[in-house]
């Protein structure tokens, strides 16, 4: 059996960008690097899908980063309750007792 070669993320960016620029060929690409022409297509096609999707993260790490901020002042708004809370039990319910 022969050993199934894997490729970088980067080396395949490399390879599909050659391709667009027109500076190598598919089939030009498919013998300089030993990878066949179909897997070489694939991986353009692939590129070509996921580019517009690299644009739209920034939103979606805004999105995250608002929720994040909004749950920590929640967090903050519950431990001050619970901290006043525990006061008001602690010194209702025993008060003859020293906090502990």
């Amino acid at each position: 059996m022969t050993k199934r070669r894997t490729f970088t993320p980067e080396f395949k960016a490399r390879v599909v960008l050659e391709m667009i620029s027109g500076e190598k060929g598919l089939l030009q690409a498919s013998r300089e690097y030993g990878i066949k022409d179909t897997v070489l297509s694939r991986w353009k096609q692939e590129f070509l899908e996921r580019a517009p999707g690299l644009f739209e993260q920034p939103q979606d790490n805004r999105k995250q980063e608002e929720q994040i901020a909004e749950l920590e002042r929640k967090v903050g708004r519950l431990t001050m309750q619970l901290d006043m809370a525990k006061k008001v039990l602690g010194t209702s319910i025993y008060p003859g007792r020293d906090n502990e």
